[in-house]
């Protein structure tokens, strides 16, 4: 049956939301390529939450769309939808992706959006048409469908009813305790084109779209995932579902500690997080040099890294357990503890070294959703990203710990040697200058960006106006900074990474321009 599109086909197309591996194009339609293709997006293999086949749509030498596509003619799409309902049936166990006929550039295409799989293995005919069919497994490698042989398929079997964690039917709840405005407000933030249907479509469709339900369509039931995001009280069903920050002002062994604790819907809990320890426990130090003009800037820990280890620490814990994860911040360091410890295959020197490569994902529905989000990437990029980010502040490298059993897994970011863990109630002068929720002083970055806003801005018009071409650069000397410091203010900061995001001065800021007009060096 026709279905709406959970991602603006642009974006499917460009690959700039799905991986080149979860996509496939066919210039024509080919029941026995496009049933192999279907069968190892089924079976997903390496756990990537499936993918996408594009019927009509024809690519050059190095997988990318060409444009105009080679399209279909409309007297054959019906044919094509019979044929491939029947195909489908081949499938054993059957398997049904959901369709969308659309148009691009006059031309109309046949996506095909195939999840991975509730009853893996599957397998497909190598002929639709034979009289004699032989069934064999088929699995995604890298950008081509391969049948599985020897270890893959020994290894795809057990695999059989293996059904991730957060793919399961909650069968402790309703579909009713779905949110639909949550589900509205994250269709808008990833730019879905199923927001402008959603308010037509019930609970259920509209979860079944975003595959947050499943089960018989006399009993529906919501998925572990779709509670997650999309429900305002997920620790109701899955205790500890929640984030303490945790403030050692005397040392982990001391008597005297804050906690917080964020609870809520598994996005808006993460960000909430991240933005109470930027406004809280970073702070950048600047000493001032007598021998050359440019200052040296450190912070005491790189928001990026931070951000990568709290988000895998969200994305890879177990929901299973009740057991929350845990920032610990202390003067000497910022640690976070989750539960369990990453997966047995991947040894802890590769940690270290950055190269841990995992071909299992412990959630991968949650990732699938994080990524959506921008909150992660998904791709075993998580660990080089937090080295390269305590490199570049010039931080100690970050120490990975984990026990034999992998009970428990902890990223420790140590503090930078020429800066001093912030707290609350620090008042006392640091050499040179500190700038943000400390003393509120403003650097020559924060001064740019505050002249060069104007009404409402969004993230990129600001980068355009100071002439900026590194995003992350931009929110960790700029933007961050004057956000946590009370300069500059969000218009929606309950969606921090809403595509409708824009800036504006606070009070405070308007004030600091006043008093410091253009020209002006401070």
């Amino acid at each position: 049956m026709p279905a709406t599109l959970p991602i603006k086909l642009d974006d499917l197309l460009q690959q700039r939301t799905v991986e080149g591996e979860r996509i496939e194009y066919k210039a024509g339609w080919n029941p026995d390529a496009v049933l192999r293709t279907l069968c190892a997006f089924a079976n997903d293999f390496a756990n990537l939450g499936g993918g996408y086949v594009v019927i009509g749509q024809d690519c050059d030498a190095a997988g990318r769309p060409i444009f105009p596509p080679a399209g279909l003619a409309e007297n054959q799409l019906d044919r094509i939808q019979r044929e491939l309902l029947a195909a489908c049936q081949l499938i054993q166990p059957p398997y049904f992706p959901l369709l969308s006929v659309v148009q691009v550039q006059g031309r109309h295409l046949i996506v095909l959006q195939a999840p991975g799989g509730m009853n893996r293995p599957y397998k497909a005919p190598a002929s639709v048409a034979a009289r004699h069919k032989s069934w064999h497994y088929y699995i995604r490698r890298y950008s081509s469908t391969v049948e599985a042989k020897g270890e893959d398929e020994q290894e795809l079997l057990g695999l059989a009813a293996n059904v991730p964690w957060d793919d399961r039917l909650a069968q402790q709840a309703r579909v009713e305790d779905l949110s639909h405005p949550l589900m509205l407000a994250y269709l808008h933030e990833v730019g879905s084109a199923l927001a402008d249907d959603a308010s037509g479509l019930s609970l259920a469709e509209l979860g079944r779209q975003m595959n947050v339900v499943g089960g018989p369509s006399e009993a529906p039931w919501p998925k572990n995932v779709g509670l997650l995001f999309f429900n305002e009280a997920p620790d109701r069903f899955f205790p500890c579902t929640q984030i303490d920050v945790v403030w050692f002002p005397e040392g982990a062994g001391g008597d005297r500690f804050d906690e917080k604790t964020f609870k809520g819907p598994l996005a808006r809990m993460t960000r909430e997080a991240l933005a109470y320890i930027q406004r809280n426990y970073l702070t950048e130090t600047v000493l001032k040099h007598p021998d050359r003009a440019e200052a040296t800037r450190v912070w005491n820990f790189p928001y990026v890294a931070i951000e990568e280890a709290l988000v895998n620490a969200v994305y890879h814990r177990s929901y299973e357990e009740r057991e929350p994860v845990e920032v610990r911040i202390s003067r000497d360091e910022l640690a976070i503890l989750s539960f369990p410890g990453p997966d047995r295959s991947i040894r802890l020197a590769d940690f270290e070294a950055g190269r841990a490569v995992s071909r299992r994902y412990r959630n991968r529905r949650i990732g699938e959703f994080l990524k959506e989000l921008q909150l992660t990437e998904g791709r075993s990029t998580g660990v080089p990203k937090i080295l390269k980010a305590m490199a570049a502040n010039g931080s100690p490298p970050p120490v990975f710990e984990t026990d034999d059993d992998r009970a428990a897994y902890v990223i420790r970011l140590p503090v930078h040697p020429l800066a001093q863990a912030a707290a609350p109630e620090v008042t006392g002068e640091v050499t040179g200058e500190v700038t943000g929720e400390v003393t509120g002083e403003v650097t020559g970055e924060v001064a740019r960006l505050l002249r060069a806003i104007v009404g409402e801005m969004s993230r990129q018009q600001l980068q355009d106006a100071l002439g900026l071409r590194h995003e992350d650069h931009f929110r960790a000397a700029y933007l961050g900074p004057a956000l946590a410091s009370g300069w500059m203010a969000m218009t929606l900061p309950d969606k921090p990474r809403s595509s409708r995001q824009r800036y504006r001065l606070t009070d405070q800021g308007r004030q600091w321009l006043q008093a410091h007009p253009a020209g002006d060096p401070s």
